[in-house]
């Protein structure tokens, strides 16, 4: 059962794709919803508070949301904290590699709320 007042992280470079992702999580019912604008800012929001799901862009600067994965998986106390990758590349070796980091599931851009709610059940179940 997935709690719809856990803490959500939405990591992206661009405001307009944060909106986007969070007018689509408040559809599902989701309404805990914080925003860093890249890795390292989403990086020091995780350590300051716990949350119970990062959705990440992949392609951001100075740390991207592969490296965001990374650094994630390395640590104990965020090692568990459910990823998913969004990216409008939808190359292969892209979604192999977030994969093998510990991403539990990528999302290509645009997307729609059925597709995340689908993503959001595989991680969650159904809600």
């Amino acid at each position: 059962m997935v709690d719809a007042n856990m803490p959500i992280l939405v990591v992206d470079d661009y405001s307009t794709t944060i909106r986007i992702v969070h007018s689509l999580l408040r559809q599902l019912g989701f309404n805990n919803l914080d925003e860093a604008s890249n890795g390292a800012e989403a990086l020091k929001k995780l350590q300051a508070k716990p949350h119970g799901l990062v959705i990440s862009d992949w392609n951001m600067e100075p740390m991207t949301g592969y490296e965001l994965l990374l650094k994630m998986r390395a640590d104990a106390n965020m090692r568990r904290t459910p990823f998913i990758m969004i990216t409008a590349e939808s190359k292969t070796e892209n979604v192999v590699a977030a994969k093998q980091a510990g991403a539990n599931n990528y999302i290509v851009k645009p997307f729609n709320a059925p597709t995340l709610k689908q993503k959001l059940a595989s991680i969650f179940g159904e809600f």
